[in-house]
């Protein structure tokens, strides 16, 4: 097949506005294994958006944002719902942004020869194709922002928001999650920033300007994600995967008290993952496990062990349709840094 053939059908991102997933959420209540789980996973990010001074941070790691999924993050962004997100690199450059930039992730196959998608320059997410050639120019944009800005060290939060800045005046697409969360002051923080195209980029402008370029701070970044869980009265954490995004959240409570601040552990915690705990990794910790670091209350915590996209749009549409995110002031965390 030839490289038209083989990107022919585009991955459409799903809306959770768009149906009422009520009636099948307050169904598992009364089932068992993950339908109980979900059920309550989305009960306790309702009691997250319901409860008048809790900050919700979202963490993403994965590829659900490629997977269909992109539109659920930058609806719950722009209702409110989420106040701050820390992601890895990927899910924010080479899926949102490089969507925004007018290109589109398609439908593949994980039973291929990809060594031939290699020859076509197709980049394969287990059934999902990416144009390598696309993301090259998404290389270079990021490039493009970076050598727009003034030499210094900037924290992943500073530059995603020139992103955001960048989208305004030159998106393709009408809803981009940089964009989004640019123009509602959501603070997007990527610990591992350079683990992605953006990182590309900013290699390419760096041997360009080897004296004087832009570099990203991730300390910097612990220390203002950090700031705003100190400021924050209350917290919750919606985790979609493990990894980094998922262990940077957790540590804000730790690295407070380092500081010299008590501050409560985060109140509320749910994470969907399908890794095994039994190897210790970050990505698979129990929320409980969390707790004998002084991370995460055990009170209200939800472990769904499930592909994420199977189960995150029916949450967020539950979410939506009770409606608790009405009454929702916007925290606006970005403007604490201005």
């Amino acid at each position: 097949m030839s490289k038209k053939e083989l990107l022919k059908e585009p991955i459409k991102h799903i809306d959770f506005k768009s149906f009422d997933s009520t009636n099948i959420i307050e169904s598992m209540k009364d089932m068992s294994f993950t339908s109980r789980d979900t059920a309550k996973a989305a009960d306790i990010l309702n009691m997250m958006l319901s409860e008048k001074d809790c900050t919700v941070i979202l963490t993403l790691a994965g590829s659900t944002s490629a997977a269909g999924c992109m539109q659920v993050y930058v609806d719950m962004v722009k209702n409110k719902m989420i106040d701050v997100i820390v992601s890895t690199g990927a899910s924010i450059v080479d899926m949102d942004f490089f969507e925004a930039l007018g290109f589109k992730h398609y439908k593949g196959s994980p039973f291929v020869d990809d060594k031939k998608l290699r020859e076509k320059f197709i980049d394969r997410i287990y059934d999902t194709y990416i144009d390598e050639e696309e993301l090259q120019v998404c290389d270079k944009t990021i490039k493009k922002i970076a050598d727009s800005l003034a030499p210094k060290a900037y924290s992943s939060r500073e530059f995603i928001k020139e992103m955001g800045k960048y989208l305004v005046k030159n998106s393709k697409k009408k809803d981009s999650l940089v964009q989004a969360a640019y123009e509602n002051n959501v603070p997007i923080f990527c610990p591992a920033f350079s683990d992605s195209s953006a990182g590309f980029g900013l290699v390419l402008h760096q041997v360009e300007y080897p004296d004087k370029h832009v570099s990203i701070d991730s300390v910097k970044d612990f220390r203002e994600l950090t700031k705003i869980k100190m400021e924050a009265k209350s917290s919750g954490l919606f985790m979609i995967g493990g990894g980094v995004p998922k262990n940077f959240a957790q540590d804000t409570v730790v690295c407070a008290e380092v500081l010299g601040k008590e501050v409560p552990l985060h109140k509320y915690a749910v994470q969907i993952t399908v890794a095994d705990s039994r190897d210790g990794a970050c990505s698979s910790s129990t929320l409980k496990e969390a707790a004998s670091w002084g991370k995460v209350d055990t009170v209200y915590e939800q472990m769904v062990y499930a592909e994420a996209t199977s189960v995150l749009p029916l949450i967020a549409s539950y979410v939506y349709h009770k409606g608790a995110w009405k009454n929702r002031q916007k925290m606006e965390w970005s403007k604490i840094f201005d």
